[in-house]
């Protein structure tokens, strides 16, 4: 089968080209023992290779741009990270620029300049501790062991589930709870700080905003889900010193993660477009606050290509 034919003309059904927009997070240097899964240097630099053969790499915003206006190649595709991790800058960057991509970064703006996500102070309160087991009791939980990798990623797959859907203050105290149980020292390293950001704006990529403190938008009052999203469109314009149009929505699952109303602050707050985490790909006449996006997990090429073609076909 050849892929990138496939994908062109699964594209362009009915004479109308669609836009795959990927989505990524970390990029890490190796793999992770406690996430063998996760995108690191090698496979990052095998996908945006795929990617970049088979599609054309548009900037997100002037993708957008000629979608709306009906003049998307067929073949089109953009590339996005939400969060704003340390590691897009030096380590997914300089792939990006090795095979001539654009990509999009959408910034978390409250964990800028040393801050941590709370699953992260949570996988790394895990990984670093020097116990062999931490006491959850704070939290109503039995002690999990963590003597080693496997015991490590047990805890992991209990605590984050169980966190996830908390209110954010709720939350907030029982990863403080956790954290202050393991007895680990924690990294402050994890994610972007202001001039990183900058630099990854002078290498010709974009930047989005993201909320400031990453909250379940539905799981927020509307007064205060529409302040994380002004502010960090305000913060990132006044630290690059340009608009921000583009949106992401923390974690993005449409009808759970966030819901309607947000897609109409996104539109009130002057954003052009907003990005979920449904799978799909993006036709002109799809919502411009309620866009699809969607990686392949698969890690061979086949595979891997063949999922891109069968997204495009259900779009």
């Amino acid at each position: 089968m050849l892929i990138g034919p496939s994908i062109r003309i699964a594209s362009a059904r009915g004479g109308e080209s669609r836009l795959s927009i990927f989505l990524f997070h970390r990029v890490l240097p190796a793999p992770d023992p406690l996430f063998p899964g996760e995108v690191d240097v090698a496979a990052f630099d095998r996908m945006v290779g795929w990617i970049s053969r088979w599609f054309q790499v548009l900037p997100l915003p002037d993708a957008l741009r000629r979608l709306r206006e009906g003049r998307l190649s067929a073949g089109s595709a953009a590339i996005t990270f939400d969060d704003g991790y340390a590691d897009n800058l030096t380590h997914a960057l300089p792939i990006l620029l090795r095979h001539q991509a654009s990509a999009t970064l959408f910034v978390a703006t409250g964990f800028l300049d040393g801050g941590r996500m709370w699953n992260d102070t949570l996988i790394e309160s895990v990984r670093r501790t020097p116990l062999a087991q931490i006491d959850l009791s704070a939290i109503g939980m039995a002690a999990v062991p963590t003597g080693g990798d496997a015991d490590k990623r047990q805890a992991i797959e209990a605590l984050i589930p169980r966190l996830k859907h908390l209110p954010p203050e709720q939350r907030q105290a029982q990863v403080a709870a956790v954290a202050r149980a393991s007895q680990a020292v924690l990294p402050d390293d994890l994610m972007l700080r202001s001039a990183q950001l900058k630099a990854w704006r002078r290498a010709g990529m974009d930047v989005g905003a993201h909320t400031v403190n990453h909250p379940i938008l539905s799981k927020t009052a509307p007064a205060a889900a529409r302040q994380e999203m002004a502010d960090s469109k305000a913060v990132l314009e006044s630290l690059l010193g340009e608009r921000i149009g583009l949106f992401a929505y923390p974690n993005g699952k449409p009808g759970q993660d966030y819901q309607p109303e947000h897609a109409r602050m996104a539109a009130e707050l002057g954003f052009d477009a907003a990005l979920s985490t449904a799978w799909g790909a993006a036709r002109r006449d799809s919502d411009p606050f309620e866009l699809p996006r969607f990686t392949p997990w698969d890690r061979t090429r086949l595979r891997f290509g063949l999922r891109l073609v069968q997204n495009l076909l259900s779009s």
